[in-house]
């Protein structure tokens, strides 16, 4: 009897030990789901009015409200935010569009999924004033971020002119920094955007074209990897839930906002506020309508094609990604 109450007791301590082990194996799975769940989605971004927006979601909780946690980080070099970007080391980035597509024509798939702002004003080339025509740039020395918004904004403005960049000396640069680079006085131009827009009269300079003579070729937008959209489709809703909900706040909150979105660039309001004249930002509705729907393309569609028929001709990507591998409209559509 011994023997066998032995073996009953053995038993039944090998089943609670496994009932031990199974539930310890659950609650470990579970804690990894969990630590899945709150894993941040990594954004990058320049200085620049038009990411405001993002560290407004941020501060007034609408990224936890939707069940995400966004790390936003600035990182002012386009080469540093693009290797940061295909490293792993973040998620996504906050650029404009035209450089979304580059990124895929370097076989760094990304999907575009919110619109920002439309550039109006608030990107350009600040000249010194004995300069007065595009033409006149030809032999200037000229400071520009190549392979940027920047590049694209200068040579659509130089092509209208019937020059390239071959035909000025290129000075490379992060726009933050030609701005700041022109001021001093040492160059003749720089293709900038605000605040030095409105500081070339500091250094005997004009503006001498900007985006409001050529609309439409800046967009600023939120793109990930293609990879994070695919494995993170539900974080990827709640962000852009989590942008529509903030671009809403901003119209009924706009003192308040802006003080937020200021401290989050790390500028004085009053320059923040300043820029924000020179920029479309988009809301929920106008997201809607520029991505249209899988069944009618709206017009940020060919505004992509554009960028990318541009730098391939241009000779600065060596194949041309399609508007459809760069934008996502699933989640403005869901929203």
């Amino acid at each position: 009897m011994k023997k066998i109450a032995l073996a009953l007791l053995s038993i039944f301590v090998l089943f609670v030990l496994a009932a031990c082990g199974a539930t310890e194996s659950d609650n470990n799975a579970a804690g990894d789901q969990d630590s899945s769940a709150k894993k941040p989605l990594k954004i990058t971004l320049p200085t620049w009015t038009g990411y405001g927006p993002l560290f407004l979601a941020q501060e007034k909780g609408f990224f936890e409200k939707h069940g995400i946690d966004v790390e936003l980080s600035i990182i002012e070099g386009l080469a540093e935010r693009k290797q940061a970007l295909a490293g792993g080391q973040v998620d996504g980035m906050a650029t404009a569009l035209d450089v979304q597509v580059t990124m895929a024509a370097a076989d760094v798939p990304m999907e575009v999924v919110w619109l920002l702002d439309d550039s109006y004003g608030g990107d350009g080339i600040i000249v010194k004033n004995d300069i007065n025509s595009v033409e006149e740039l030809k032999g200037k020395k000229v400071a520009f971020e190549q392979g940027s918004t920047s590049h694209l904004l200068l040579l659509t403005a130089l092509e209208e002119a019937g020059l390239t960049d071959q035909d000025v000396e290129m000075v490379q640069m992060s726009a933050g920094d030609a701005g700041a680079a022109f001021v001093a006085g040492q160059v003749d131009a720089a293709v900038t955007w605000e605040p030095w827009l409105s500081k070339a009269s500091e250094a005997n300079g004009k503006i001498l074209v900007s985006t409001k003579d050529l609309p439409g070729i800046i967009v600023d937008t939120v793109g990930f990897r293609k990879n994070v959209v695919e494995e993170r489709p539900e974080d990827i809703q709640a962000l852009v839930n989590a942008m529509a909900e903030a671009m809403d706040y901003w119209k009924e909150n706009e003192e308040e906002s802006n003080q937020i979105m200021a401290d989050g660039l790390n500028i004085d309001v009053e320059e923040f506020t300043a820029t924000v004249k020179g920029l479309k930002f988009l809301d929920g509705q106008a997201n809607k309508e520029l991505f249209g729907t899988s069944e009618q393309q709206g017009d940020i569609y060919s505004s992509a094609q554009k960028a990318s028929d541009f730098y391939l001709e241009q000779g600065l990507i060596e194949t041309a990604p399609s508007a459809d591998e760069v934008l996502n409209s699933t989640f403005v559509e869901g929203q």
